[in-house]
């Protein structure tokens, strides 16, 4: 295929200048309903590029192919056999991978350090989750991918498991062995799902760790937003192999999508691909330059420390982007959460990630001098400021294996259960009704239909205190937890055992 064209882009380009009307929506007519402050504000072009695919830039049967020639040639970049663009972002792209390989056959492995959009996914299916441990960092209270030991050990406790998903890279950049834990999934006769949210970048550049279709995985969900240059819910799913029934892939992502698809997203992810196609290796191969030079300089500062080769240490990990940039924060005597609120208001910074000790700048291809050197000063402000901050607040951090307990049933049905809303000291020994999954990173904590231990509760509540949000919660103070009315365990009223 000839990765010069971007045949949604010209589309559109064609669809804008030429004298096409539509008595169809979107009801806005290109901008023209829409009142004169709100034009200013977001701008014209953007309504004149809202417009319909089926119906708009392809007739009403498709018969030009835009979209499907689009993901084929997307397809053709990344290795792929098959790629499918959604507009629901990866959170559903991975739910219908997961209805694909699993809905109806009720387990899936799934390593601990997913996305909360995995636990919408078990519910949706109705899958009760066979738990892969990853690697604990029990020093730093960082999660890193599952070894492929792991991943052969859970297929021999579950052989009925439909296939299993992990997640790389991890948000803090560390990719999984993939090969090794597609090998495994093959020998097996399973597919292996890789939540590749951030890595939409990793088939384009040689230095960079393999994609997962490079590596043999069966179904890759990738995030053009995160680390390509799309608009946010642009994802894209990407097919190997022959495990996995590309038509039930594609009819479970439809069953999930919706059907008024917004053209400005399918057509980023278009234009993206194309450049990326083109100019990938010299696009990236410059950032990943400044990425270098910026982790080298913040490392360079007193006060912070940039982590890196403590991740590729792990032996479970094989790989790091270099555009994930996490430094510990622990020596300025701050937390991660105090820093990340004290960059925002005083230097009008975000990051992707403060947790208890670390801050992560995401560098991308659109970085440049400037905007590493403003993080650099920013960095420097921060570490002048830092004596004046909050002391960190202490966080009871649990175990790993306090971190992975069995559930008590399904999630579908502890979500879909009668529950009530009880103090948090009462919920110690409950069922879980409720996902509680602390940000950043957004991992779940405790899984609908997990039993709730001491050491969780003690977790999340010192964590809220030191600064965690908690959005999943109906209570966010974490003052209250919803449970599945009606059960108590037997141990409930003693002090909660390690699982």
């Amino acid at each position: 295929m000839d990765q010069r064209e971007a045949p949604l882009l010209s589309a559109l380009d064609e669809d804008k200048a030429g004298p096409r009307y539509g008595f169809a929506p979107p009801g806005h007519r290109s901008g023209r309903g829409v009142d004169a402050e709100t034009l200013r504000i977001i701008g014209a072009e953007a309504f004149r590029s809202d417009v319909l695919v089926t119906g708009g830039l392809d007739d009403r049967k498709s018969s030009r192919g835009l979209l499907a020639r689009a993901e084929a040639l997307m397809a053709e970049a990344v290795g792929a056999e098959q790629a499918f663009f959604s507009t629901g972002g990866s959170s559903l792209s991975v739910k219908a991978a997961m209805l694909a390989v699993a809905g109806g056959k009720g387990q899936l492995l799934v390593s601990r350090d997913v996305h909360k959009s995995v636990v919408a996914g078990l519910i949706f299916a109705g899958l009760m989750p066979r738990w892969v441990a990853p690697t604990w960092d029990r020093e730093r209270h960082l999660a890193h991918p599952p070894s492929s030991d792991a991943v052969d050990e859970a297929f021999a406790h579950y052989p009925r498991a439909a296939g299993c998903l992990i997640t790389s890279p991890t948000p803090y950049g560390a990719c999984a062995n993939v090969a090794a834990i597609a090998e495994v999934c093959h020998r097996h006769g399973k597919p292996l799902i890789v939540d590749e949210a951030w890595g939409a970048h990793l088939p384009f550049h040689d230095a960079l760790p393999d994609s997962a279709m490079q590596a043999g995985a069966d179904v890759a969900v990738v995030s053009v937003h995160k680390m390509g240059a799309g608009f946010e819910q642009g994802s894209v799913l990407q097919l190997g192999g022959q495990l996995v029934d590309s038509h039930r892939l594609a009819a479970c992502a439809d069953l999930l999508g919706t059907t008024s698809v917004n053209a400005l997203i399918l057509v980023a992810i278009d234009g993206w691909r194309r450049t990326m196609a083109l100019e990938g290796e010299r696009i990236l191969g410059e950032a990943i330059d400044l990425s270098r030079r910026v982790r080298r300089d913040i490392d360079a500062l007193d006060g912070f420390h940039v982590v890196d080769d403590d991740l590729l240490a792990v032996e479970s990990t094989t790989g790091l982007d270099p555009f994930q940039v996490l430094v510990d924060v622990g020596e300025l005597g701050v937390s991660g959460y105090d820093a990340g609120d004290w960059l925002r208001a005083h230097e009008a910074l975000d990051l992707n990630l403060c947790d208890h000790r670390h801050l992560e700048a995401n560098l991308s291809l659109a970085d440049d001098d400037a905007s590493a050197d403003r993080l650099l000063r920013s960095l420097r402000r921060l570490r002048q400021a830092a004596p004046e901050l909050p002391r960190p607040t202490p966080i009871l951090f649990p175990t790993p294996e306090e971190l992975e307990p069995e559930p008590a049933m399904p999630p579908r049905e502890a979500f879909f259960s009668e529950a009530e809303l009880v103090e948090t000291k009462n919920a110690v020994g409950r069922i879980a009704a409720e996902p509680l999954t602390p940000y950043p990173p957004g991992m779940p904590v405790v899984v609908p239909g997990e039993n709730i231990t001491e050491a969780v509760v003690d977790y999340l509540r010192s964590g809220v205190a030191a600064g965690m949000a908690a959005p999943d919660a109906a209570d966010h103070r974490l003052e209250h937890i919803r449970v599945v009315a009606h059960t108590r365990l037997p141990w409930a009223d003693q002090r909660a055992p390690r699982i």
